[in-house]
């Protein structure tokens, strides 16, 4: 997880060109368990000698190869001792991520929750209906993702479940709409605040659905920007 002395390395461009080259060169397989990384977001570049605020300018410890190693979401939650057997069974909260395409919202997501969380991204709904690669939305099936996730979204605000936290991934440009949303659920904001440039960078050098449809994404990330509100 970036902390805040290495939130604007890990969006770096340096950074990300260099995790592309490291996947490329290595192959998507977890060092650890050897499981094949189908999802770009589930590849962990992983630091054997961990970042800290007084080597985050050190391109020998930050982008040396000896230093990295690649694992799969799960090792990499064992690595740093997270949700093993420790996971809290009282609810801890609803939030709401939002941002740009590109920001890493789920990549923040996935970062965070466990595994008794809920999960409600526009994204992954579209995939779980139509088994498409994620990100590629047929535009006629909208209203029935639409009612999938107002569903999911009620069953959150009437706390129906046994989940624990619960996570809405979203663009959510307009405030007033986020401020609805967060007003209805009782939710906390999580803000991904990138720049449009730091957005086109993480779009070059993404490997999945975007980068086969890089204009598309663009005009995404642009009304994004274009329509935000704070």
């Amino acid at each position: 997880m970036a902390q805040g002395f290495s939130k604007n390395f890990y969006n770096s461009k340096e950074w990300l060109v260099f995790r592309q080259m490291l996947i490329l060169e290595r192959g998507p397989i977890c060092e650890e368990c050897g499981k094949h990384l189908t999802e770009s977001s589930d590849i962990i570049l992983h630091h054997e000698k961990e970042l800290t605020s007084d080597n985050i300018n050190d391109v020998n410890i930050t982008l040396n190869p000896d230093n990295i190693k690649i694992v799969c979401k799960k090792c990499h939650n064992k690595i740093h001792d997270r949700f093993c057997g420790n996971v809290n069974t009282n609810r801890k909260g609803i939030y709401i991520v939002y941002g740009p395409p590109m920001s890493g919202k789920t990549s923040y997501v996935l970062d965070h929750k466990t595994d008794k969380d809920i999960v409600v991204d526009m994204d992954r709904l579209f995939s779980a209906i139509t088994l498409l690669p994620t990100y590629n939305k047929p535009d006629c099936l909208k209203y029935n993702v639409f009612d999938l996730k107002n569903m999911l979204l009620d069953n959150i605000k009437t706390r129906k479940g046994k989940w624990h936290s619960a996570w809405i991934i979203g663009g959510y440009a307009d405030k007033w709409q986020r401020d609805k949303l967060k007003n209805d659920l009782g939710a906390e904001l999580i803000q991904m605040n990138l720049t449009k440039e730091e957005c086109y960078a993480r779009l070059e050098c993404c490997n999945d659905y975007r980068q086969q449809h890089k204009e598309e994404w663009e005009k995404y990330i642009n009304k994004w920007f274009n329509s935000f509100t704070e």
